[in-house]
C-alpha cells in the first residue's frame, strides 16, 4: 500500500469485528505500517493486539481515514467519539449496514462521508464492496476508499444512495443464500442415499468450485449452465424443476432479496 499520506497521518478504526479486523489484515499485509493503525474497541481481540497497532490511545490529530466498523445497535454510542475529533480533511468510510449518510453528517459535520456495503467473503479476501460518497467526496477520495477496499476483494462503485438498499439483499445478504443453498444441496444428497458427510463435502465443493468457474472464468452465467446440459440428460431434468417460472428458483431469489431490500429501507428509516 503505497498510500504515503495515509502511512503518515495514520488510519483509525472505530470497531475492529469481524469486518474491520479482515481489512485490516489485508491492509498490514500490502505494507501499511502497524504503528500508523488506531484502532478504538472496547474489547479487542488477542489477534488485534498481536498486531503492533495503537488500541484504545485515541485517534491522533487528524487521521487520513477513519474507517467505522462498528454494529448498527452501537453507532449511537459509538459516533459520539468523533464529533470532537478535528476534522481536517480526513475522510470517513462506514461499512455499517443500515446507516445513511446523513446520520454520520448530521454527527460529523461537512465532511466527506463515503458509505460500503461489504460482504463476509471479505474475510478470506473474496469479498465484494459497493460504495457511494456525498456531496463532500472528491475523485480523489473515492479512489482512496476503492484502494483500500480492495484489500478484501472487488469493489464497485453505485449510482446513488438510494441503491444500497438493492446491494445488501444481493450481495451484502446473499452470502447467507449459499450457504443455505449448500445445506439444502447435502440434504437433497442424504435424502438419495449418500451419508451425510459425503453430502456435504459434494454439496460444499461443488458450490465454491462453481462459483470459481464463474468469477475466475467471467464467461455468461447463462452459457455456463448450458455447458453443462445435455439434451434430455440430468441436468436439464433437475432444472426443469429449478428454473420454473412459477415454483422454480427465479420467484423464490426475487422475493428473498425483495424481503432484505426492504428490511434494509425500514432499518434505514429507523
Amino acid at each position: 500500500m503505497q498510500d504515503t499520506d495515509l502511512a503518515q497521518r495514520g488510519l483509525a478504526l472505530l470497531g475492529c469485528g469481524k469486518m474491520g479486523s479482515a481489512m485490516l489484515a489485508g491492509w498490514l499485509a500490502r505494507g501499511l505500517p502497524a504503528t500508523s493503525v488506531r484502532v478504538q474497541d472496547p474489547y479487542p481481540t488477542d489477534w488485534l493486539t498481536a498486531q503492533g497497532v495503537h488500541i484504545n490511545e485515541g485517534f491522533g490529530d487528524s487521521p487520513a481515514v477513519v474507517l467505522i466498523a462498528v454494529k448498527p445497535q452501537v453507532m449511537a454510542e459509538a459516533l459520539p467519539a468523533l464529533q470532537a475529533l478535528p476534522k481536517g480533511d480526513t475522510l470517513f468510510i462506514s461499512v455499517a449496514a443500515g446507516i445513511p449518510m446523513a446520520t454520520y453528517e448530521a454527527h460529523l459535520g461537512n465532511v466527506p462521508i463515503v458509505r460500503a456495503m461489504p460482504n463476509t467473503p471479505a474475510a478470506v479476501g473474496k469479498g465484494i464492496t459497493a460504495i457511494v460518497g456525498n456531496a463532500q467526496t472528491t475523485e480523489a477520495h473515492l479512489a482512496q476508499a476503492e484502494e483500500l477496499l480492495s484489500a478484501v476483494g472487488e469493489v464497485v462503485r453505485l449510482d446513488s444512495e438510494g441503491q444500497m438498499d438493492a446491494v445488501t439483499g444481493v450481495s451484502g445478504s446473499g452470502p447467507a443464500y449459499v450457504f443455505h443453498m449448500i445445506e439444502c444441496l447435502a440434504a437433497a444428497g442424504e435424502a438419495e442415499g449418500l451419508a451425510p458427510d459425503l453430502a456435504m463435502a459434494l454439496a460444499r465443493a461443488t458450490v465454491a468450485g462453481a462459483g470459481a468457474l464463474a468469477q475466475e472464468t467471467g464467461e455468461d452465467p447463462a452459457q455456463l449452465r448450458r455447458n453443462v446440459t445435455s439434451p434430455n440428460g440430468t441436468t436439464q431434468a433437475g432444472l426443469e424443476v429449478l428454473m420454473d417460472a412459477d415454483t422454480g428458483l427465479p420467484p423464490l431469489i426475487r422475493a428473498t432479496v425483495g424481503a432484505a431490500a426492504n428490511r434494509s429501507k425500514e432499518l434505514a428509516n429507523g
